[in-house]
């Protein structure tokens, strides 16, 4: 299975810092030319791969961490996403809500991402709490995941515990999507919530 992160800011970078921890390496585009992004990326491990965005996307798992405006440009770099999980981390605050249809921003996204099966996680945390190691006194950070597509959730699942993190399951995108989604002047009632699982 190959891993990369589209997005270089601070949502993008803890991200890298996750997979670094564990030893996974994984792949990291924007629309810059990898050059000019690779000292930094050099700094958080050897894992972290700078990579082109038509590079990135042939990965298996590519986790969407750019500002939810930017994601229909991303979308064009395939003609199709069959086969892909992309993680949808992008948070919609601040985009009007006839913009989204009246639907959840995560199914906008799906909905640019032909063929792909989205999953809307790790967004809910700000950047900082995401960025740090997920083992917190024993317990375990969480991240919430929902999906229209069970398997992919599964799968995202496993390599959020893999990662270090206590995935927990939200439901679909039209349930728990909305709970983990902003938009307007308003964010679900689970954005920022850093709540930490203790397994028995």
């Amino acid at each position: 299975m190959s891993y990369a992160i589209i997005g270089f800011g601070e949502i993008g970078r803890a991200l890298a810092r996750a997979f670094a921890r564990q030893g996974i390496e994984v792949s990291v585009a924007t629309t810059r030319d990898p050059a000019r992004f690779a000292s930094d990326v050099a700094a958080i491990g050897p894992e972290v791969i700078p990579a082109t965005l038509a590079d990135a996307v042939r990965a298996d798992i590519i986790f969407l961490a750019v500002r939810f405006q930017s994601h229909p440009d991303v979308a064009k770099a395939l003609p199709t996403w069959q086969g892909k999980i992309i993680v949808d981390v992008t948070n919609a605050y601040g985009v009007p809500p006839e913009e989204l249809g009246g639907q959840p921003s995560a199914k906008v996204v799906a909905q640019a991402f032909g063929g792909g099966r989205v999953v809307k996680g790790f967004n809910h945390l700000a950047a900082a709490a995401l960025a740090q190691d997920p083992a917190v006194h024993g317990g375990r950070r969480v991240v919430f995941l929902s999906s229209d597509d069970n398997d992919a959730t599964t799968e995202i699942a496993a390599l959020a515990e893999h990662l270090g993190f206590a995935p927990v399951r939200l439901g679909g995108l039209s349930e728990g999507g909305l709970l983990v989604h902003g938009q307007g002047d308003r964010w679900g009632q689970l954005i920022f919530q850093d709540l930490v699982r203790f397994d028995r």
